[in-house]
Parts: C-alpha cells; sequence; structure tokens
C-alpha cells in the first residue's frame, strides 16, 4: 500500500491507495520541521485516526514537504514516520519535488509556490535544481499568505487601510498591537498565523485596496523570484498553492504583464501528486 504527502506549515494532505484500487484521503496539521519537532510530527500522526488501521500494512510512504530542505530535516521526518509505518520504506523530499511531479510530470518547467509561503525552482525533467529562493517568512515568501497577512495587519495598525475595509478587518479578526506583537513574536507558527489573515483577501477581492495589494504582491514573487532566471520565457511557470489559486485572475494579469508564462495553477497538488508516484512505482515493478 502507497500512501503520499503533501505537507505545508498549514495543513498536510494524505492519499493512500488501498487494496480494493479506492483512495483514502485525509489531512492533518502542517508538519514543516522547521516548525513541530520531531516528537510533534509523530504525535500529529499518530492521533490521525483514518490511517491507524492500515498502518501496518503500508509498504511505501513519499512524504513532501515545506521545510524538508536539508538532510536533517528530512531525518527529523523520516524518524517520526517510521515510529508509525514500521514495515514501510520511507521516502521524505521538498514540497517544491511534489509540485514538480503534479504539474510536470516528466518535463521541464519552472514550478512556483504561493501558499502559507513562496517559492521556486526549475525543475529539469528528472531532478529540482537548487535556487537562491525560498529565504522564509522572515526574509521572503514574497506573495505569499505570509506576506499578504503582514501587508494587511501592518497597514490595519499603521491606519492605512481604507475606513471601509478597516472596520470589516477588525470586526472579523477583533485584533490590535498587542494581540499582534503576541502570536507573531511569543507563540508557535507565527507565520500559519499571519498567512490566516490572508483569508480576509476572499471576500473583498474585488476592493481597489486589495486588488492593487495583490498586483503589488504578485509582482514583487514575479521580480524577485522568476525573472532572475535569464531563460523564464523559454518554460512554462506552474503554481501550486491557494493563494495562487483563488486570486488567478491577478495572478494571470501579472504574468502577462512580466512575460510568464503560465500552465498549472493547482490549490492542493495530492491528486496529481499521488496519481503521479502510483504510476510511476507501477512502472518500476514493471521493469523489475
Amino acid at each position: 500500500m502507497i500512501l503520499v504527502a503533501d505537507s505545508g506549515s498549514s495543513q498536510s494532505d494524505w492519499m493512500l491507495a488501498l487494496p480494493d484500487g479506492e483512495r483514502l484521503a485525509f489531512t492533518t496539521k502542517g508538519l514543516n520541521p522547521f516548525f513541530v519537532n520531531e516528537k510533534d510530527i509523530a504525535k500529529i500522526i499518530q492521533n490521525a485516526q483514518e490511517i491507524v488501521p492500515y498502518a501496518d500494512r503500508v509498504s511505501e510512504v513519499y512524504f513532501f514537504g515545506s521545510g524538508c530542505t536539508s538532510p536533517d530535516r528530512r531525518e527529523m521526518v523520516s524518524n517520526a514516520l517510521s515510529q508509525l509505518f514500521t514495515n514501510a520504506f520511507i521516502s521524505v523530499e521538498t514540497d517544491l519535488v511534489g509540485a514538480a511531479y503534479a504539474t510536470c510530470g516528466d518535463r521541464k518547467g519552472y514550478i512556483a509556490t504561493l501558499g502559507t509561503g513562496s517559492d521556486v525552482s526549475f525543475f529539469d525533467g528528472h531532478e529540482v535544481l537548487p535556487t537562491r529562493q525560498g529565504l522564509g517568512y522572515v526574509l521572503g515568501d514574497e506573495g505569499s499568505g505570509v506576506w499578504f497577512g503582514k501587508q494587511l495587519v501592518t497597514k490595519f495598525l499603521y491606519g492605512v487601510m481604507p475606513a471601509d475595509l478597516s472596520a470589516e478587518f477588525y470586526a472579523k479578526y477583533r485584533i490590535n498591537k498587542e494581540i499582534i506583537i503576541k502570536n507573531v513574536y511569543q507563540r508557535a507558527s507565527p507565520n500559519a498565523y499571519l498567512a490566516s489573515l490572508a483569508l480576509f483577501m476572499g471576500a473583498h477581492a474585488d476592493h481597489p485596496f486589495i486588488d492593487e495589494l495583490l498586483i503589488t504582491g504578485f509582482r514583487e514573487f514575479i521580480v524577485t523570484n522568476i525573472k532572475p532566471f535569464p531563460d523564464h520565457r523559454d518554460y512554462i511557470c506552474h503554481f501550486v498553492g491557494s493563494i495562487a489559486f483563488y486570486f488567478i485572475e491577478q495572478l494571470r494579469e501579472v504574468c502577462e504583464q512580466q512575460d510568464v508564462k503560465i500552465g498549472k495553477v493547482l490549490r492542493r497538488p495530492i491528486a496529481e501528486l499521488f496519481n503521479y508516484i502510483v504510476q510511476r512505482e507501477k512502472n518500476y515493478e514493471i521493469q523489475a
């Protein structure tokens, strides 16, 4: 039985190939090893009641997650997974690798993540090549949920958000400076907290202020993360993540202005990723 996971900082999507050919899909909290330790990762997985009955029958686990960028981080996740899936081969890769498989398949192309965080990389048809991008929510994450959340909250606190939006923003979140400081500087997962504030844009995407904010954020992402690649016009750029998916109108506008060719835009890549992994492993078995 093959289990595939696509994990961001806020949420992890899982899909299991059952013996009868059906799929079991479920979600857990995000398992970014920069924000949760091995013990917490293991606990979250073991509390996922959907998978527990099948745990000893899972033979392969393919985990693709944000924060899995170094051998020690990947080992942390692998060790946590092995505590439940004791009979399984376990592979841990970055979420960009998963996004590449889900969008590019075996073809060359750029893959951009616009979800809680943001990142971009080039897939050469075999592997995701390293880049200078992906600096995280403190130094980077342009055009992400975190970036937009920071913009919204700072403009609200500084009093430069339009009065009508400001009133609705306060009514929805009931926040002030003290609450923001506590959640950002004193509590766990500040990136997920900031990204949650970006949900406000969904109901107000047609407001001129929000529309301009989206245009600005996407432009900053593309100018900073995609245009530095001299061959970016030669390949399609696929996008993965809720920010790209829900605000595709503004994203398309900016990509057209910046001469970036858009390919697939997926909210969550788990279904396409699962299909790719299962098909790949079947082919391996046939070749063997």
